[in-house]
């Protein structure tokens, strides 16, 4: 993960200062709806009526923190992994029916590498066949943002030991998102960090910023696999451990035998010009400053863990991973708001769960826009023309379910909740900083009122088909659509469409009938 910047990394910083502004980055499906032109300010409302919060968003924010729980205690087990490990095992196996974009083969037969590759078959399994079932929903849009930046796409697998692919993972050093980004690292790439929005939580943004970043550490070390120890490390560390081990040793390995025949006198020329090209550092390097005491052991290990699960995520069967369910890619519209507007008031007039809106807008930390500004928020595909016509019919009063309230002195979660009448429940709900058992003065609290205004709008502007899908017990499978797409449309889980339907796997024929009710 990008540790905190060092001086020698931010001396790399202001050189970038012409880029850290990033736009947004659309994936090729999504088509942007126009920006609506009312703008009232919305961000203070009455507590007018009491907040209700559907059972099945409960349940399905259980399930997203037991998943990340899950997460958060394998990654930490992979971070601070023994020094000694189990035998060995055969790692590579086919590795000439498969090829990479970084240099996998080299460094295969690594003690580490083997020791990483049977963690991921052992205790860290059940994790892994779950992280690489959500490989297929961001590995596209990884590899065409690497390739932008000219990077190898291969990297995709950082974000796989970095967060399992979880754009929701905090490590114990309050590095977030899919790729870990340290606050002040992830701003120098251009991502807004504040109490309403965090990019680092956002992949589409983020896996920009990573791929500059990691462009930047390339160019610097000369070396893909210094560059990701300096991802994880920090650059100014490498760059001192780099300096401690002096170059590598010239000439030929100490076994090698020279024949006599193959010395020569080079001409004055060819004396000069090898006398002033001097070799970069390599990925060899990397390895050499491995056998020191130079860098952590998180940092050492870095590299392997890349280099194992890129050859199992090639090859996931060949190493007993038969049972992937794999992820669909996200696809969305999007629409531009003009002010403060709640996560929910969106989901309602897109016929979706706050949950699934949240999913693609995880930049968002309080279930509402920013106020006094426009956003861009993702809304399932095929909805952007219905919701932008039912936002804009839309009163200003109803567009935001959620006041602020600063806490004064004496005051208690559920002395505030009784004044808004709303449940302890739903603020805890929409607030991290009051999941504990006190809260601190000056703490502001976003409270969700639950004018529940716009039901009646997304109802006025929804298709016929969904109307008629909402009594629907059926649903006879479409060309192009899958269980992701099918299960927005009536509103259940991926889990409970499969259990309906005693589905195994994530696959679907044309024409099958799939029970949703």
């Amino acid at each position: 993960m990008p540790r905190p910047t060092s001086l020698l990394l931010l001396l790399v910083l202001p050189a970038c200062a012409g880029r850290n502004s990033l736009p947004e980055q659309p994936v090729p499906v999504e088509r942007q709806a126009p920006p609506v032109d009312q703008s009232a300010h919305a961000s203070a409302l009455p507590p007018s009526s009491v907040a209700t919060v559907a059972p099945e968003d409960l349940a399905a924010e259980a399930r997203l923190a037991a998943d990340s729980a899950a997460d958060a205690a394998v990654l930490d087990r992979l971070a601070l992994a023994s020094d000694s490990g189990p035998d060995p095992v055969d790692g590579t196996g086919g590795a000439d029916a498969v090829s990479w974009d970084i240099d996998v083969v080299t460094w295969s037969d690594h003690d580490r590498v083997q020791y990483y590759l049977d963690f991921f078959q052992g205790p860290g399994r059940e994790r892994m066949n779950v992280w690489l079932g959500r490989l297929p929903r961001w590995e596209p849009m990884i590899r065409q943002r690497m390739a932008e930046q000219g990077m190898p796409g291969d990297l995709v697998y950082l974000a796989l030991i970095e967060s399992g692919f979880a754009n929701t993972a905090v490590s114990r050093a309050r590095a977030t998102g899919m790729w870990q980004f340290m606050r002040a690292t992830g701003r120098g790439y251009g991502l807004r960090v504040d109490g309403w929005v965090d990019d680092r939580r956002d992949p589409w943004k983020a896996t920009v910023a990573a791929a500059r970043h990691l462009k930047d550490l390339q160019a610097r070390f000369g070396s893909l696999y210094l560059a990701a120890a300096a991802y994880n490390a920090g650059a100014g560390k490498v760059s001192r451990g780099l300096k401690r081990i002096g170059p590598a040793p010239a000439g030929p390995a100490p076994d090698e035998e020279v024949p006599e025949d193959a010395v020569a006198v080079a001409d004055a020329e060819d004396e000069e010009a090898a006398a002033e090209e001097e070799e970069g550092p390599s990925d060899a390097d990397f390895f050499r400053l491995y056998d020191t005491r130079l860098i952590r052991r998180e940092t050492k290990d870095y590299v392997p863990k890349l280099i194992a699960a890129a050859i199992i995520a090639k090859e996931p069967a060949r190493y007993g991973f038969n049972r992937i369910e794999p992820l669909e890619p996200l696809v969305y519209d999007s629409i531009i708001v003009p002010d403060m507007t709640g996560l929910d008031v969106l989901a309602r007039l897109a016929g979706t769960t706050t949950p699934a809106l949240r999913e693609l807008n995880p930049r968002y930390l309080r279930l509402a826009t920013p106020p006094g500004e426009r956003s861009m928020v993702r809304i399932p595909a095929g909805t952007g023309d219905a919701v932008r016509v039912a936002y804009a019919e839309l009163p200003p009063s109803k567009r935001v379910t959620y006041v602020e309230h600063r806490v004064a002195r004496g005051e208690t979660l559920s002395g505030i909740a009784k004044r808004y009448r709303v449940s302890v429940a739903s603020i805890r709900e929409a607030n991290r900083s009051a999941r504990g058992k006190y809260l601190k003065v000056g703490t502001r609290l976003v409270i969700p009122t639950g004018s529940g205004g716009s039901a009646s709008y997304a109802a006025r502007y929804e298709a016929p088909r969904t109307a008629a899908s909402a009594r629907a017990t059926y649903h006879r499978v479409r060309p192009g659509e899958t269980i992701w797409s099918i299960s927005r449309k009536y509103g259940v889980s991926q889990a409970n469409l499969k259990r309906m339907n005693g589905l195994r796997s994530s696959k679907l024929l044309v024409g099958q009938r799939l029970r949703v009710r």
